[in-house]
């Protein structure tokens, strides 16, 4: 015999919460433990879980980009205190280029010259 929600056409209202939502219920400390969890859990109390821990995790996220914010300034005056800019950076890097294509063109007129 069918069960008296099936045979009247509605189901009971609740939702069976998922390990991912029993975690979820955890972190924003609707339930201490994961045995307190009941079966079914109303939508409502899932729904407001979910919302508690999107508005943690925008948290911990806006608190990392205000550090790594501060450890850009502050690596950024450490390197203007040593002198370090990026026009001295690239300046060193083209004369590095220019000397070894100039060497690569001396070793190639050698081995052309020893060739002939």
């Amino acid at each position: 015999m069918l069960p008296v929600a099936q045979r009247l056409g509605f189901k009971l209202p609740g939702y069976r919460p998922s390990e991912w939502d029993k975690k979820m219920l955890l972190w924003s400390k609707r339930f201490k433990t994961k045995e307190q969890i009941p079966e079914f859990v109303s939508f409502e109390m899932i729904d407001a879980a979910r919302n508690r821990v999107r508005v943690k995790a925008c948290y911990v996220m806006m608190g990392m980009t205000i550090l790594a914010c501060l450890a850009t300034v502050i690596s950024g005056k450490q390197a203007a205190g040593r002198n370090e800019n990026l026009t001295s950076q690239n300046m060193e890097k083209k004369a590095r280029w220019r000397e070894e294509a100039q060497r690569e063109k001396e070793e190639a007129a050698v081995i052309a010259g020893k060739a002939q």
